[in-house]
């Protein structure tokens, strides 16, 4: 084609016909032959039919998906599989995004944000919401309720401290570890602590100290556990057992130790030897029979006393004269001549366990003897 005729194509005004107006598709048509022919790769004719911005053909129509690969209700359902389903006990991870003066807004991805009321912030004791949470802040939080009637769920970081502070104390329990806590308040029946977040009580008969019970507030108290039941709320420690597991493990059967008599039962006498109670039982005063402890033994009485055995499990402590009689019923006749052959009978003591632990007997056989 000739560049005259291209310029008459140029300057034809626009919506105007001419001679050649026939001819312009298929001089259009030839002109995108010679690029093509230039350009071999490259194509660049025109479509036949463009449709314009604004022409309603061009949006698609709910018939229109009649022909896809899914229906509309296909579609919200495939949808539906990516919506989380919250119920209660659940942990879910959240963002806090408002601190209010009541409790905080967090983030689950649910329809509606979730709420945590503030005494359910924590465990502990909390001035302020901003003393446990931070806004923007990622982290785990327990969903406690179904959704109210604006759609609104309850969270809670409380129990699920709650929930990992019992295992830790089973975890402890197990272990028998000892365990230090602070006394925060007494009353009638004993002390209470906080342990791990719970409130432990430790029983007036397991406090081992010479205080008044009330005195021992803001103390920070070696302590075993005694029961760990989470179905009951019960939480029992003792200082008793703490304070005999740590003199046990310095002290062992046959080993002679002074005491003081702190008091007097019908079945016994207990002895502070050294900050921890040990029972002469009855039995074990002497080889003659004793009607009371009372007629052989006074309160504040110093003697000297016999291991025969350590209990750490129950935090017990037994002792007995009776093996350390020269003669049989000398603590009832001469009680300074047994205290004086002590540490004779003792040894004497130690070297029959030992015969009877290399023959395989019982060793409590011995005290018979």
């Amino acid at each position: 084609m000739s560049s005259n005729s291209s310029e008459s194509v140029q300057e034809k005004p626009l919506g105007q016909g001419t001679e050649h107006e026939g001819n312009n598709a298929e001089e259009v048509a030839e002109s995108a032959e010679v690029l093509n022919a230039a350009n071999p790769e490259e194509d660049l004719s025109i479509p036949a039919d463009i449709p314009k911005a604004d022409d309603p053909s061009s949006r698609v129509s709910k018939n229109d998906l009649d022909g896809a690969g899914f229906t509309i209700d296909e579609f919200a359902s495939l949808l539906s599989k990516y919506d989380y389903n919250f119920k209660p006990g659940d942990i879910v991870n959240g963002t806090v995004f408002a601190l209010e003066s009541k409790g905080a807004m967090i983030d689950i991805g649910a329809k509606t944000a979730a709420f945590m009321p503030m005494q359910e912030v924590s465990i502990n004791r909390v001035e302020g919401l901003s003393d446990v949470l931070q806004p923007s802040e990622i982290r785990e939080f327990f969903i406690m309720s179904e959704e109210n009637e604006d759609g609104q769920l309850s969270l809670s970081i409380r129990r699920i401290e709650y929930q990992r502070a019992w295992e830790r104390v089973r975890q402890l329990q197990k272990e028998d570890a000892t365990i230090y806590s602070e006394v925060f308040a007494t009353n009638r029946g004993g002390a209470l602590v906080r342990v791990e977040g719970l409130r432990g009580f430790i029983p007036g008969s397991h406090i081992s100290t010479r205080k008044a019970k009330e005195e021992l507030v803001a103390d920070f108290l070696p302590l075993k556990f005694l029961e760990v039941d989470e179905e009951r709320n019960r939480l029992v420690l003792s200082h008793r057992r703490a304070l005999v597991e740590r003199k046990m493990n310095r002290l062992e059967v046959g080993e002679v130790v002074i005491g003081t008599v702190r008091g007097i039962k019908p079945y016994g006498a207990f002895i502070d030897i050294g900050g921890v109670s040990g029972l002469l039982h009855i039995s074990e005063i002497s080889h003659e029979h004793i009607e009371t402890p009372h007629s052989v033994l006074n309160v504040n009485d110093q003697m000297k006393v016999m291991i025969i055995d350590l209990d750490a499990e129950r935090g017990r402590i037994s002792l007995s004269t009776k093996a350390l009689e020269p003669e049989p019923g000398d603590m009832l006749t001469d009680p300074q001549k047994v205290f004086d052959k002590a540490e004779e009978m003792a040894a004497r003591y130690k070297q029959m366990l030992l015969e009877q632990a290399e023959e395989g007997e019982d060793p409590i056989a011995v005290m018979e003897v």
